[in-house]
């Protein structure tokens, strides 16, 4: 029998959750809002009805264009007029030839149009402004209120029950699981319940004593007096308008115009505000002082609103996080509840339909990593953090972003043992997942001194220097320190702690202790959730290197009834130092008893030692291709483990060395990098990972679909560019005979090569060695080969030595 579901929220993305669940066959699907149907009161009942693909996140494209295509088809729900933004800037120019590339990379229609092209479009736009537009034909205008409902009723169609005027007040819960859901009025026992009630989402999982990390926000939407040269008649024809220069969107509405504008101070709402409010709960009276400047800029782009005035405003409540991304998953703590949480219109099918094949299947067809509510470390579920990044990310909603570029507060909030000595050596910081970590240091700005590097445009020289070129080709000649403490270690320890892992990981783990397997997490499918680093210690104690916080989610959430099994975050207790080059058993050696030879420890393997007087877990890995040792030991003892590196290694010339010149030589070694090169949507045979799969080994979550694979339609791919010069950085189309045929992944110059690599997903037709392809890259088109990998010592002669 299905199980009951209760969805708590009637808005857009309740609406579409019991269409998906029921045409899945759920159909004893229950949904309560505690406003009238179906214009509950919420975001959704003022939405804009914005719809764009266009997204750096191939996910959040996905979730748009299915959008698109399901509110398409539904009678009266959508008006496709497409989508126009438009550059007044030289960067915003740039910025769009960038989007493009998403957006062909991603499979949604676009075109780069001219001044002249725009104003065809926008006849009422002054020229004199406009340096050119990007169109997305296929974007458009959703009826929310109307979408949400017609969603519905199929779903009521089905067995589906909705109901309003049913404030929530309880969760019901027994034995760790949900039982049902309370309201004032009703009690309604459930299997499962999912969380789709938009900016009330934190209060709903508090009722389970669930921390959910978005902050409502107000944000400013008029609609004008009557504007010349529209047509009253027609509700909307011309395309959605952008005006991200100055943090404006435009829409018609028959004869007027509706603007909405996020270039305003950050409003945050307080919920015990609304309580008593006797309006529409998400619309807020609008502040005229905070519209005035976006005004004037509205009327210099438009000037027939020079003859307009506005005729009605408001402040209208939507959800943000602190990275920008929808709150999806289950929580930990209580089993069967949901969260579908801060998802605007724009992605609401999209995200219902990733959501009921998780709840149905197990699992969605859709990479939803950057989703996952588990994603945050516990420092960024701090209120504070929550609201100082979520106002910041309403501040940044239009802004020009880089790929590298981190955030600027709170920080430093993480910081590895080896801070002070890093600051002393003028590392340049980057920020992930709260850690500072070093990108190069200043410190070597001699090594850099001569070095013949190709010239770089700007977008690809900002955050990188030419230093971490210095640091890379360091390491190869001689020895350097990273940091490595960033990167999250769990330990797995307990009697079963050896069938656990083997139950959960693709490769044969049951090897003695002190021996060091490269492995993979997979889901049922068969996609790749994670790769790991699993050491075994000890006979039940395991040290596992992991890629974050999912995956401590995902083992804990397989762990058996009554398991003796314990699974234990170590990462903030201890640190870790990589030393890595030529002469790492020369700096190595001399401080220890132990036999650091080849012979005595050979590659990928453990062993506890003491270097100097300081406890160490030493791991013979390495991730750039050289010869050297993960050390691991106690927080406490880490400036003491960096300071005896670091004077033992002056005589062979010891560096310190950045992520920037470790993401060079890891990609010179073909070593792939989880969430970025391989996702849930790839299997191992595709990504290059088949060598950590042995079918062999005993039963593994995931081996039942790849024993029924078949051969791969794509694989991930080694390129290197054609011109030195051509340095690009992923996410960019490849192209085969002028035709989209893949996207690139991670990328780099590689410093030992002396040419810049891309790695991509192409057909398998195109991925033999020596097949020519093409990345486009800011509207140019970079010619490109598929090569052989890895590129660097493929008879791993450097690392094992």
């Amino acid at each position: 029998m299905p199980p009951k579901v209760i969805v708590i929220g009637a808005g857009i993305v309740g609406c579409s959750l019991a269409d998906e669940l029921t045409a899945r066959g759920w159909t004893d699907v229950t949904v309560l809002d505690q406003g009238p149907l179906f214009a509950t009161g919420g975001s959704s009942s003022h939405a804009p009805g914005l719809v764009f693909q266009t997204n750096p996140s191939k996910t959040m494209t996905s979730f748009a264009a299915y959008t698109v295509r399901k509110l398409a088809a539904l009678d009266g729900a959508f008006n496709q007029v497409g989508g126009l933004e438009l550059a007044t800037t030289p960067e915003r120019l740039a910025e769009m030839e960038r989007r493009h590339g998403f957006a062909q990379a991603w499979g949604v229609r676009s075109e780069l149009l001219s001044p002249r092209e725009c104003l065809e479009l926008w006849p009422m736009l002054d020229a004199d402004q406009v340096l050119g537009g990007f169109h997305t034909p296929d974007d458009g205008l959703a009826k929310a209120v109307r979408a949400g409902e017609a969603q519905a009723r199929r779903a009521m169609a089905r067995g589906a029950v909705f109901l309003g005027g049913q404030p929530v007040v309880e969760i019901l819960q027994a034995n760790g699981r949900v039982a049902g859901v309370r309201t004032e009025h009703d009690t309604f026992p459930a299997d499962i319940v999912v969380s789709a009630a938009g900016f009330w989402g934190q209060r709903v999982g508090a009722m389970v004593g669930m921390t959910v990390p978005l902050i409502p926000l107000a944000h400013q939407y008029v609609r004008t007096t009557q504007v010349a040269g529209l047509d009253a008649s027609r509700e909307a024809g011309r395309p959605i308008l952008r005006h991200q220069d100055r943090d404006l969107y435009f829409r018609e509405h028959h004869d007027r115009i509706g603007i909405g504008s996020y270039a305003h101070r950050p409003m945050p709402v307080d919920l015990d505000d609304l309580s008593d409010t006797g309006q529409m709960p998400s619309m807020l009276e609008f502040t005229e002082a905070d519209f005035a400047g976006p005004w004037q800029d509205c009327q210099r782009l438009l000037p027939a609103l020079a003859e307009a005035k506005v005729d009605e405003g408001f402040n209208g409540i939507f959800s943000f996080t602190p990275d920008g991304f929808p709150l999806l998953g289950e929580s930990r703590e209580v089993r069967g509840f949901w969260l579908a949480e801060a998802v605007w219109v724009t992605h609401s099918a999209g995200v219902a339909e990733a959501v009921a094949e998780w709840l149905v299947h197990g699992q969605s067809t859709v990479d939803l990593h950057e989703c996952d509510v588990h994603r945050f470390e516990e420092v960024q579920l701090a209120p504070d953090y929550i609201a100082e990044r979520g106002c910041q990310n309403f501040v940044e909603v239009y802004d020009i972003l880089h790929p590298s570029q981190p955030m600027e507060s709170p920080r430093p909030l993480r910081v590895s043992p080896f801070h002070t000595r890093q600051r002393e050596l003028g590392a340049v910081f980057l920020e992930a997942a709260g850690w500072e970590r070093p990108h190069w240091y200043s410190a070597n700005a001699n090594l850099a001194e001569g070095l013949d590097l190709p010239g770089r445009d700007s977008w690809s020289a900002r955050y990188w220097s030419p230093i971490a070129a210095a640091e890379a080709r360091h390491t190869r000649e001689k020895v350097a320190l990273y940091d490595m403490t960033p990167l999250k270690r769990l330990e797995v320890a307990g009697p079963g702690a050896l069938e656990f892992l083997q139950r959960m990981t693709t490769n044969n783990l049951a090897k003695k202790p002190g021996a060091v397997t490269y492995t993979l997490l997979l889901d049922r499918t068969g996609g790749v959730r994670s790769d790991l680093t699993v050491a075994r210690l000890a006979a039940d104690r395991f040290q596992v290197g992991a890629n974050g916080n999912l995956d401590l989610d995902w083992l804990n959430r397989h762990l058996p009834p009554d398991s003796s099994v314990q699974i234990r975050d170590i990462t903030a207790g201890t640190c870790c130092v990589g030393v890595w080059g030529p002469l790492a058993r020369d700096l190595v050696q001399p401080l220890t008893s132990s036999d650091f030879s080849h012979k005595g420890f050979g590659y990928f393997k453990a062993k506890h030692a003491y270097l100097g007087n300081v406890p160490v877990t030493a791991m013979r890995l390495s991730y750039v291709g050289e010869l050297g040792w993960e050390l691991y030991t106690s927080a406490d003892l880490g400036q003491r483990l960096w300071d005896l590196l670091w004077e033992a290694g002056q005589e062979h010339g010891v560096i310190a060395a950045g992520r920037s010149a470790f993401n060079s030589l890891r990609l010179e070694k073909g070593y792939r990098a989880w969430g970025t090169d391989m996702t849930p949507e790839h299997d191992p045979y595709e990504a290059g990972l088949g060598f950590a799969v042995r079918m062999d080994a005993g039963d593994f979550i995931g081996r039942d679909a790849l024993v029924d694979r078949t051969e791969p339609r794509r694989r991930l791919v080694c390129l290197t560019l054609d011109d030195r010069t051509h340095v690009v950085l992923g996410k960019e189309p490849v192209y085969s005979k002028r035709e989209v045929v893949g996207y690139v992944t991670s990328a780099a110059y590689g410093y030992t090569i002396d040419k810049p690599i891309a790695y991509a997903w192409l057909p398998t037709t195109l991925a033999q060695p020596g097949t020519p392809v093409e990345i486009g890259y800011f509207g140019s088109r970079y010619r490109a080969t598929v090569a052989a990998e890895p590129l660097f010592d493929p008879e791993m002669t450097r690392i094992r030595r």
